[in-house]
C-alpha cells in the first residue's frame, strides 16, 4: 500500500555528500566542516559568494532526490557543516565549546569529541528562526514534499547536564526548558504556515543512553538513566506540542555518525517503553544496520497509530545488503509492527558533518535506488 504523505515508504534522513566546489567554498571562507566556527582558512570569499554556491548545490541535490525517486526531499544540510552545532549556535544566548570530561564520549576509530552546547545567556530565536530560510528556498526547487531536520533541544542539556545551563541567567531550570521548548514551537508553528508539513528531529541521545557508558555518564550527572530518557521525551514533546495537523513530526534516532564513525553501542530495549510512550512524535526513523542496534523486539512497545521508519541501509560504508536480506529483514520487523506501519530508510545521512561518510557519490545513489526499489516491492509505492 503507497504511503501518500510522509514518512514514504522510501525515505531518507537528511544529509547528503557536499559537492567538492562546496567544500572547497567553506574552506575558502574559513569554515570548519563541523560547525560556523572560524577555522584557519583566510576567508577568501565572501559570505554571498558562498551564498551562490550553495544554492548551486542544493538545486543539483534536490534534482538527484528527484530523480532516484524520493518524494521526501532536503536541501542535504549544504548550508550546515553539522547536523547540529550550527542550528544551535543560531540561538541566541548558546555557546559551543569543547568537551571538558564531563560528557567523556569520542567517536570511534579517530577518537574526535563532539561540542557541548553550554547556555550563558537567555535563549532567543533570532530573526529567520532556524531552518525557515532553508525551506523556503528549497520549496521554490519543487513540487514533492520538503523535510526539514533540526537537531533535537535534548543536545542542549542531557550531555551535561545542569552545568550546561547557567545558574545565574537561569536559576529555575524549568524556565530553561520551557523557553528552549518555545523555540522549537515557534519554529515548527512558522514553517507550517510556510507551508512545510514535515519536520524531522534528530535525537541521538535517545539511542546514546541504551549505551551502559552514557547511562553511567548519565548517573555522574545525577540523573537516573530511565529519568534522563523522561526527561528527553519531556523535551521532545513540548517542543512539538500545539503543531498543526497536517505536519508529520519524525524523530531520528542512531549511535552516532561522524566519517563512519559512531559513538555509542546497545539494542533499544532499556529504552523502548519510554520512547514509545513519552515522545510526542508520529513516526520513529531507527537505526538497523548493524548488530550494535539489537533486534526488533523492542518494537513490541511501538504504538498502533505511530510509523517506524526501518534504518537497515548503512551509510557508513560502501557495502550494501541485498534485495533479498533487506525484504527478510523487514519481514521480521513485521513480526512486532505491522507491515503497513512501516518504511525503510538509511540508518542515517550520508554526510552528518560536511566531510561526509568515507563512500562515493555511486554509493550514495545504488543506497537509494535499492531502498525505492525495496519499497516498491514491500509496499507497491513507485
Amino acid at each position: 500500500m503507497p504511503a501518500t504523505n510522509p514518512p514514504f515508504r522510501a525515505d531518507h534522513i537528511g544529509s547528503f555528500l557536499r559537492p567538492p566546489e562546496l567544500l572547497e567554498a567553506r574552506g575558502a571562507a574559513g569554515l570548519e566542516l563541523q560547525s560556523t566556527s572560524k577555522a584557519q582558512g583566510d576567508g577568501a570569499i565572501t559570505a554571498e559568494r558562498l551564498r551562490e554556491i550553495e544554492d548551486d548545490a542544493i538545486r543539483q541535490i534536490v534534482a538527484f532526490q528527484e530523480n532516484v525517486g524520493l518524494q521526501s526531499i532536503t536541501d542535504g544540510e549544504y548550508r550546515r557543516g553539522s547536523w547540529a552545532y550550527d542550528l544551535a549556535a543560531k540561538i541566541d544566548g548558546v555557546v559551543l565549546k569543547r568537551q571538558e570530561g564531563e560528557f567523556d564520549a569520542a567517536f570511534s576509530g579517530v577518537g574526535s569529541r563532539p561540542p557541548l552546547v553550554h547556555t550563558e545567556g537567555k535563549l532567543g530565536r533570532l530573526p529567520g528562526g532556524l531552518v525557515l530560510g532553508d525551506f523556503l528556498f528549497t520549496k521554490t526547487l519543487t513540487d514533492r514534499t520538503v523535510k526539514v531536520t533540526l537537531p533535537s533541544p535534548t543536545i542542549m542539556y542531557v550531555r551535561g547536564g545542569r552545568r550546561l545551563v547557567s545558574e545565574a541567567v537561569y536559576p529555575d531550570i524549568e524556565e530553561f526548558f520551557e523557553e528552549l521548548s518555545g523555540i522549537y514551537r515557534d519554529e515548527i508553528a512558522e514553517l507550517a504556515e510556510a507551508g512545510c508539513t514535515y519536520v524531522q528531529i534528530d535525537n541521538t541521545d535517545a539511542a546514546y543512553i541504551c549505551d551502559p557508558k552514557f547511562q553511567e555518564i548519565a548517573r555522574r550527572q545525577g540523573m537516573e538513566p530511565e529519568d534522563q530518557a523522561r526527561l528527553q521525551g519531556r523535551l521532545v514533546s513540548a517542543a512539538t506540542r500545539g503543531r498543526p495537523d497536517n505536519v508529520t513530526v519524525g524523530m531520528h534516532m542512531c549511535r552516532g555518525n561522524s566519517a563512519g564513525n559512531w559513538l555509542a553501542e546497545g539494542g533499544y530495549e532499556f529504552v523502548a517503553e519510554i520512547l514509545f510512550n513519552a515522545f510526542d512524535v508520529d513516526t520513529f526513523f531507527m537505526e538497523y544496520d548493524s548488530e550494535r542496534a539489537g533486534d526488533f523486539a523492542p518494537l513490541r512497545f511501538a504504538p498502533k497509530d505511530k510509523m517506524i521508519v526501518l534504518g537497515l541501509v548503512t551509510t557508513k560504508t560502501p557495502e550494501n545488503d541485498s534485495k533479498d536480506v533487506l525484504m527478510r529483514r523487514i519481514e521480521e520487523a513485521a513480526q512486532y509492527v505491522p507491515i503497513e506501519n512501516l518504511a525503510l530508510s538509511p540508518q542515517c545521512g550520508f554526510a552528518s558533518v560536511a566531510r561526509g561518510n568515507p563512500i562515493t557519490v555511486d554509493d550514495q545513489r545504488r543506497k537509494l535506488d535499492l531502498i525505492v526499489d525495496v519499497a516498491y516491492e514491500v509496499w507497491g509505492t513507485s
